[in-house]
Order: structure tokens, then sequence, then C-alpha cells
């Protein structure tokens, strides 16, 4: 059995093994982690899964009110670190921007999360943040990409962003999977909500070098259904050869399989004599 919660509305999904419980969609769950028992909304009610997953946390039941009471009145004071951090930063004049505020209130401690363009002398903002807010305060900067996991929003796709939502680590991705897809090499084309490359490129890389070792390559020459010809492109989604055919030079699509020897290699052989050979 595995279900599914979140933090925030929208938010990163995390994956727990429901244990005794059967929570609804909608329902406020406790969730442990290093801190204690934080409240969480279901997302996925409790279902089987086919594959074997081991090591996922417990579910700790459902939050009853003082667990609700308790995350309301960390939520506002994550809200105060918030206004009080964006306030003492631009008194400061320091080319910083808050991205995020957690706070733990077993350890009265807040960590604020900022982004910045370089290195930041932050030592006489923590003292006034300290001060203003009557605990302990860590200031971590991030990069543009944990910035976009932490504040969220919506993809060139019109999706969430896979980063805030499912994504756990961030895999290299390089301009030559952008080439690789037949994509324009435009950073306005090919760049996420974080002004990087979008971690998208690295889903169907795989797929597109299997597939372009399977088809015959751009300028070959192939037999078509519809007479030979050599090959012009590839519509790896379709999984399609364009060719131009020697009669009259037209284009034609194709699908891959008929152009691709072993296929038809296979038809000659094993197709009854005098019957035409099966569809690609």
């Amino acid at each position: 059995m595995i279900m599914a919660v979140s933090f925030t509305r929208y938010g990163r999904l995390y994956y727990l093994d429901p244990g005794g419980h059967s929570p609804k969609v909608g329902d406020k769950v406790l969730v442990p982690t290093d801190a204690g028992p934080e409240v969480a909304e279901c997302v996925w009610a409790p279902q089987y899964t086919s594959e074997d997953i081991d090591g996922l946390p417990v579910c700790a039941g459902l939050a009853g009110e003082e667990h609700l009471t308790r995350d309301e009145t960390n939520k506002r004071r994550r809200a105060e670190a918030r206004s009080v951090s964006k306030r003492l930063i631009k008194r400061h004049d320091l080319p910083m921007k808050v991205v995020g505020v957690d706070y733990l209130d077993q350890d009265n401690v807040y960590t604020v999360y900022f982004s910045a363009p370089h290195r930041v002398d932050f030592r006489a903002l923590v003292r006034d943040l300290a001060r203003n807010l009557r605990a302990r305060v860590e200031l971590r900067q991030i990069g543009p990409r944990d910035e976009a996991r932490l504040q969220g929003g919506i993809g060139p796709c019109g999706r969430d962003l896979c980063c805030a939502t499912f994504l756990k680590d961030f895999e290299p991705v390089s301009v030559r999977m952008a080439k690789d897809q037949d994509l324009p090499v435009n950073p306005l084309r090919i760049a996420g909500a974080c002004g990087r490359l979008m971690c998208c490129l690295k889903y169907e890389h795989p797929l597109y070098m299997e597939t372009r070792r399977r088809m015959p390559r751009v300028g070959s020459r192939v037999s078509t259904p519809q007479g030979e010809g050599s090959v012009l492109g590839h519509n790896v989604p379709a999984d399609t050869v364009t060719v131009r055919l020697d009669d009259g030079g037209r284009r034609c699509a194709c699908p891959s399989a008929s152009v691709c020897s072993p296929r038809r290699q296979h038809d000659a052989m094993y197709a009854p004599d005098g019957d035409p050979p099966p569809p690609a």
C-alpha cells in the first residue's frame, strides 16, 4: 500500500506507507520528519501498487486539533518572518530576494532561503532578524533552480514545474540534448522558469538516441511502399521517416518499420507466397 501527501497546495508529493490508517483525499495526516510529526494533506488515498517499495516512512495517523493549531501557528510565524526579512533587507540595502522560510518550533529556529547575484555579507542582517523575531536565524543562499523549486510555477507545457512536484535531484542537462531532439538552440525556447535548460530535455533524450540508431541515416537510400528514395529527416514522436521519392521528387512520411531492413527481411521471409506483406 502507498499514499501521497503534500505540505503545500499543488506542492511536491511525498509518498508514505499508510500503515494501519485509511485517510481520504483532503484529510490532514501526520508525516514523520526529523523535527517530529508535521501536518500534510492527503493527495492520493492509500492504494495497492504492483512494485515492491521499501523504506517509505509510515503515516503517523490523522492530525488532531492540537496538531492543526500548531501547524497554523507555524504558518503565521513563517509569514511574519518573511515580511520582517523583506523589510530588513530593504533597510540594509542588500541585493537579496527572499524565496522561502522554514521554522522549527521545537528549537525556535528560522531558516531564511534567499537568492542573490553574488555572495552577500549578511552578518548585520542576521543580528537584526534574530532580535526582531526573538529566535535563532539561519540564512541560506540558493541557486536559480532551487528558487524555482521553492516558489513553484507553470512551465511552457502548461503544467506545474517538475522540480516543484516530483523531481528529487537535478540531473545535468546539456545543449547537445536539445540538438539531438531537433529543437532550436534558442535560450528563450529551451529554458525553463529558472532560466536554465529545461529538465524535461533529459526525459526523451534516450528515446531519440535509440530511435536514431534504429532508423536509416539522413541521405541514405531506402525502399518505401511508394518507391525508392533518400531519407530527409526523422520524426521520432511519430516514429516516421521523411523520404524524398525518386519519382517526381515528392516527399512522403513512412513508418520507420517500412523502411528498416529488419522489418523488410521479416516480411520477405514469413509472408505467404503471393500475399502482400502486412501493413507496417
